[in-house]
């Protein structure tokens, strides 16, 4: 197929790297509709993609994958620099020759009798300053289909490239999916990504983390900008007044749910309403108002599955009833897709995630409960179908930023919220973002994992650097971003969780708007400002009595205990870390005493 573009380094690009895997032919991606259908068909006829109930899920697909491929590789993942020091003790490290050779091996003649597809995509609005495009080339119609869902893709983005701009090479190939011949290997000073051994999605749509994160944080830093792990979300008023929010949680922390979140019938009657802009991604840049402004990068969700359900996201429901494709979840008889946490009754049988026969009350040969549809499953679907879908999601400005929330799952320590005294506090904060396991399965029960702003697997260069960045950031910005930090997760003595969450968060969602705008006063504690309870409107929500004033309480003992913790945990990033969070812990450990 004769290349549609004049971009010679683009051309010359795609041949090398055919002439390295032999592909029985080139298809250069335009996006169109047609080609979508004939994409579906030829997938449904390989087994790639299984056709659903199109009454019932119109649009809608299943795609099964490899058992041994069904999450990201994140110790297969490495960071390839010249200086081992420049992707720090966050990253594993690869010298770049070497991980050339050893992908190009694997990749060698790895597509024999296949097609090798080329996707032009935009990371971003098609044009905007923010955005930022890529290459694909992948031998698997399923990554076709998802980076049309999650990214630009098509003539459009390749007539904006023109015939010598920028992009970022992304190598995708499937081989034989073998784990021992698996790497996602990120060259940051190469603008370069080669990803081979995997088709699941975190390791093979590589637009998103691998772009959108690990190689734009790189290119961030260099440019004077931020690529962040956060959600962004416009609340407003019923003044008509907008304000956003950016959000950054680790895992299992309800970031997709607060993306998408449905006003509690306690403040309906303010009139409140919300839009979502972005439930993953925030590229943030400071304008010409010396403000920081986002937009989200992304077109389309790739949100996990088990757990969503009519309550904890009505939103995300909605979103994925039609053109979604679904990951490793369960297939009713009747075509239509099941997981554990659904709506509706449990199936009396189905086809596993495996597409094994299931009934409810299975067991393993350990006795544990077999699932219908595997923990990490998945669904990829267009955001403009979400029902809070921001009018600004394609608008090349952005939206403006008025507060930036961290959160962890703490079970005693951190307040439900408490706002940073300064910005270089707020990234200490951020810095020092952490989650206790919840499960003894996945180790230790309570154990404290880091997670700095929710960063720790996608952060594409050394830490300690990126630390820096945030403070200078800071340096440049007049109109700052308050910082806060939530917590939805604290508990009684008995292990009950004292806060009821989902849609109920836009309380305090309204009080850190309050004090954006100094409308009201807080308590200011050792850790940080923390809210009066009378500020809380807790209209239409029956908690028990006290219950506010323990889920604002500071221990002093705890926070001596953290913060030595702390200390500790910094450590590790030597000399490089910023002196002006060094400063930071020693003003908090001052504090408490």
């Amino acid at each position: 197929m004769k290349a549609p573009t004049k971009h010679k380094k683009l051309i010359a690009w795609v041949n090398e790297m055919a002439k390295i895997c032999q592909p029985e032919k080139i298809v250069w991606i335009n996006g169109s509709e047609e080609e979508k259908k004939k994409l579906e068909e030829e997938a449904i006829s390989t087994g790639e993609l299984i056709r659903l109930n199109q009454k019932k899920l119109p649009g809608c697909f299943l795609h099964r994958s490899d058992p041994s491929d069904v999450a990201r590789s994140e110790k297969l993942t490495y960071i390839c620099t010249k200086r081992k020091n420049d992707a720090g003790p966050n990253n594993n490290w690869m010298e770049p020759k070497e991980a050339y050779k050893r992908a190009r091996e694997i990749f060698s003649g790895s597509m024999k009798g296949r097609t090798l597809y080329v996707i032009p995509f935009s990371m971003g609005p098609i044009g905007s300053e923010f955005s930022k495009i890529g290459v694909e080339l992948t031998d698997s119609i399923y990554v076709v289909l998802n980076m049309r869902i999650m990214s630009r893709i098509g003539q459009e983005v390749l007539d904006q490239l023109g015939t010598n701009g920028s992009f970022t090479k992304c190598m995708h190939g499937k081989a034989d999916l073998n784990p021992d011949k698996r790497l996602i290997l990120h060259f940051p000073e190469d603008n370069t990504i080669w990803s081979v051994g995997s088709g699941y999605g975190g390791n093979a749509l590589l637009g998103k983390k691998c772009l959108a994160l690990r190689i734009a944080s790189y290119l961030g830093k260099k440019e004077g900008w931020m690529a962040e792990h956060m959600l962004i979300l416009g609340i407003e008023k019923p003044s008509g007044q907008i304000q956003y929010i950016a959000a950054a949680f680790p895992s299992a922390c309800g970031k997709t749910n607060l993306a998408m979140l449905v006003p509690p019938e306690g403040l309906k009657r303010k009139g409140y309403r919300i839009w979502t802009v972005g439930d993953d991604i925030a590229w943030m840049r400071i304008d010409s108002d010396r403000g920081l402004w986002a937009v989200n990068p992304e077109a389309g969700f790739f949100g996990v599955v088990p757990g969503t359900n009519s309550k904890s996201n009505p939103n995300a429901v909605k979103a994925i009833q039609k053109n979604t494709i679904y990951t490793n979840v369960a297939l009713k008889p009747d075509m239509t897709v099941w997981w554990e946490g659904a709506d509706g009754e449990i199936p009396e049988e189905a086809l596993d995630w495996r597409g094994r026969p299931w009934k409810p009350g299975m067991v393993d040969e350990t006795g544990s409960p077999v699932r219908a549809a595997h923990p990490n499953s998945r669904f990829t679907a267009p955001i403009s179908q979400c029902p809070s879908i921001s009018f600004r999601l394609d608008q090349h400005h952005g939206v403006p930023i008025s507060a930036i929330l961290f959160g962890g799952r703490r079970a005693r320590l951190a307040p439900l919220v408490y706002e940073a005294f300064e910005w270089n506090h707020g990234v200490y904060m951020g810095s020092t973002v952490a989650s206790e396991k919840t499960a003894a399965a996945e180790g230790t029960l309570g154990e404290v994992r880091r997670d700095p702003m929710a960063m720790l697997p996608f952060c594409g260069y050394n830490m300690a650097d990126y630390f820096q960045h945030w403070v200078d950031m800071g340096n440049r910005l007049e109109k700052k971003p308050r910082i806060f930090h939530v917590n939805w997760f604290r508990t009684d003595k008995n292990g009950n969780f004292l806060w009821p969450g989902y849609g109920e968060n836009l309380r305090i969602l309204e009080w850190i708007l309050y004090r954006c705008e100094e409308k009201v006063e807080a308590v200011k504690t050792p850790i940080g400002y923390v809210p009066y309870p009378k500020d809380i409107d807790i209209t239409g929500l029956s908690l028990p009595k006290g219950t506010l004033q323990e889920l604002l309480s500071v221990n002093i003992h705890e926070w001596r205990q953290e913060q030595e913790d702390h200390e500790k945990y910094f450590k590790q990033f030597d000399s490089a870390f910023p002196h002006e969070l060094l400063k930071e812990c020693n003003s908090l450990k001052r504090r408490l005493g």
